[in-house]
């Protein structure tokens, strides 16, 4: 039976490091503060640099395409997941493609807006092209420039202290070989879609009440895509409802790695590593106490990257490779939970 798995993965963060002691100096926070409720150190931002998500996953494909042992003209698609695209349109995908110079082969290039479980639907979408035989080898990014668009006032400290900068890229390929992808989850549940979001500036027109949230006239809305009451009203920034959030992943991302253990036979003890999206550290140590995992079952690296979204998982997989902490053989499960909301997980023996 043919299987898809990663043949090559590889992981870039901008060098410069934001520590919360900078962000001190910046917003009425606290390095305790932010510590106590997030788990996180530090963080990397690329924004003043030369940086765009598109360089960064060009940097993270390079090193996953090196892995595989391939060349990039071997490439014959690319999946890129982010939500802090260069443009806003065309997608990221297409700059990959050009940033990489492999345009002469005129691949096909899709774009993903899951975004904090964005990589792993793209890691579901990949699995399914490989295993039916039309592509040989995807080139799979996820990555996310997120200082380029928070508020770094104290108006917006419970948002901005979380986020970080990086990327991260693996190649997919078919196998014969017992290893590869297990099995995928995908799930999604737009009822509390504004509770995580991003909304303007955007088409929304009165959607959900907007009009009468903020205070416009019809005529204001169906005519204006960028209007001064949301510069004024600081309306262009991501907003979440933290607590509403955290209750939901909570009881989420057990739910999907567990569904994915029932599907495949395998159990907790089973498992050599769990990887979920690095959103808080206080959910994932929450996610370890329900399923009852050791504390050498599962990764975490938020402490010194925050929250890069698409990318966090790929960044997370490649440092653990890189530290011996996965082998072949190994049993790992990656699984995602945000904004949507959107959620899944992958199993997968290495």
């Amino acid at each position: 039976m043919t299987r898809s798995r990663i043949a090559g993965i590889g992981h870039y963060v901008p060098e410069r490091v934001v520590t919360n002691q900078h962000l001190e100096e910046i917003m009425d926070t606290a390095d305790e503060w932010i510590i106590e409720r997030t788990g996180i150190r530090e963080r990397r931002f690329g924004v003043r640099t030369k940086e765009t998500t598109t360089t960064m996953g060009a940097r993270a494909a390079e090193k996953a395409i090196e892995d595989a042992g391939i060349n990039k003209d071997d490439i014959d698609f690319i999946i890129f997941a982010t939500l802090s695209p260069d443009y806003f349109f065309p997608g990221c995908g297409v700059l990959l493609q050009r940033e990489l110079g492999v345009t002469q082969t005129e691949i096909g290039a899709l774009d993903i807006r899951n975004q904090c479980s964005g990589f792993i639907y793209g890691l579901s979408v990949a699995d399914q092209f490989v295993k039916t035989g039309m592509y040989k080898n995807i080139l799979l990014v996820g990555a996310e420039m997120h200082s380029m668009g928070l508020d770094f006032t104290s108006r917006g400290r419970n948002v901005s202290v979380i986020f970080g900068d990086g990327a991260g890229a693996v190649i997919i390929q078919p196998t014969e070989e017992d290893r590869g992808i297990l099995t995928s989850h995908l799930h999604s549940d737009g009822s509390y879609a504004e509770e995580l979001c991003f909304i303007s500036p955007g088409c929304h027109g009165g959607y959900h009440g907007e009009v009468e949230k903020y205070g416009f006239s019809d005529s204001e809305w169906d005519s204006i895509f960028i209007t001064q009451k949301m510069l004024d009203d600081a309306l262009i920034y991501p907003h979440m409802n933290g607590k509403f959030v955290f209750k939901v992943a909570i009881n989420k991302f057990p739910e999907v790695i567990k569904e994915a253990l029932e599907i495949t036979g395998y159990s907790i003890p089973d498992l050599k590593l769990v990887i979920p999206h690095q959103a808080n550290l206080r959910i994932s140590q929450f996610v370890q106490k329900i399923l009852r995992l050791r504390d050498d079952q599962i990764y975490n690296n938020i402490d010194r990257y925050g929250n890069t979204t698409a990318a966090s998982i790929p960044i997370a997989l490649s440092e653990a490779c890189e530290a011996g902490r996965v082998v072949n053989g190994d049993l790992i499960c990656l699984a995602a939970f945000g904004s949507g909301f959107t959620w899944g997980s992958v199993l997968l023996k290495w």
